[in-house]
């Protein structure tokens, strides 16, 4: 199992901005190898012989991956009546068959070795109900399932398998869903809200949640870490 050790080899999808640039910073910070994948890059997390390639290349290149994080996604705001067929085929196409894509690039090579760890990227919105959030909330939902069903076809082989589910994070997409509304200070100050804490959690904080489920907790598999703010478990009444 993975140890308190630096020199991994860490892959992060999704890692140019926000979490996924968060989380390779915090790896680093170990002496850790980050390879950081991206769609600003050209990497495609839907293509799936592209992710098997993209495993050969950084298993023979760079080194062993002993972590690998499934952070990339896309949003999509609307109710079910509003949202298209095509949204449903997008979003899922990069929330929930990129990470099997990915998973099923990089899990032979960690299962021969017999060791690993592997973090999802989910959201609150798999646990909670929000508003206008139908086709992310299905999306995220798959994500926490799959990473149960992972959790239980890999403890055999060593591998470890765990997602963290944020709150609303003060993001880039966050910080632009803001300034595209009508009442930008307003739409960030409900975003506030929404959380019993009474603000947003930074990209950072999730990145050291990642860390801890890939690094230091060796004895978690099959876990959604929460960093919601409360949202889950506090009812303020009065």
């Amino acid at each position: 199992m993975i140890g308190r050790m630096s020199g991994r080899v860490v892959v992060i999808t999704g890692a140019r901005g926000g979490i996924g640039q968060a989380i390779g910073e915090r790896f680093s910070q170990d002496g850790d190898t980050v390879v950081g994948l991206d769609v600003l890059d050209g990497f495609d997390v839907r293509d799936a012989e592209g992710c098997r390639a993209e495993a050969a290349r950084i298993e023979s290149e760079v080194g062993p991956v002993a972590v690998l994080c499934n952070n990339a996604g896309i949003s999509a705001v609307g109710d079910v009546v509003a949202s298209t067929p095509e949204e449903w085929e997008r979003v899922f196409a990069v929330n929930v068959f990129g990470v099997a894509n990915m998973s099923r690039a990089f899990l032979p090579a960690m299962r021969v070795r017999q060791r690993g760890a592997v973090v999802n990227t989910c959201s609150v919105v798999a646990s909670v109900g929000l508003v206008e959030r139908a086709v992310y909330g299905a999306s995220k939902g798959a994500i926490l399932a799959l990473t149960k069903a992972m959790a239980a076809d890999e403890i055999a082989y060593g591998i470890r398998v765990n997602c963290v589910s944020p709150g609303t994070v003060w993001s880039p997409w966050v910080q632009g869903l803001a300034r595209s509304s009508a009442d930008p200070d307003g739409t960030v100050e409900a975003l506030r809200r929404r959380q019993p804490l009474g603000r947003m959690v930074e990209c950072d904080e999730v990145a050291a949640a990642v860390h801890y489920l890939a690094a230091d907790s060796t004895f978690t598999t099959g876990a959604d870490f929460l960093l919601d703010g409360g949202i889950t478990g506090v009812r303020i009444v009065g």
